[in-house]
């Protein structure tokens, strides 16, 4: 099923991209510098990344509980 119809798959494709934008943006800057049209997606996922990294570490860790054990 595509991650676009389910759920917890959509979840998972969000979470995983916004950890690469981030991790991307610390070791490449020059990559996400633009802030408009489809690489600035990238540059906003980096930016959610930085501010809210302890949610999305707690994302991430909950993320990988469900999928090793449910």
């Amino acid at each position: 099923m595509s991650a676009l119809f389910d759920f917890k798959a959509f979840l998972t494709v969000v979470l995983l991209t916004i950890c690469t934008c981030t991790y991307v943006k610390l070791k490449a800057p020059s990559i996400l510098a633009d802030k408009t049209g489809f690489r600035g997606l990238f540059w906003k996922g980096a930016r959610i990344g930085e501010r809210l990294s302890p949610w999305v570490g707690i994302g991430c860790f909950v993320m990988g509980c469900t999928v090793l054990f449910v």
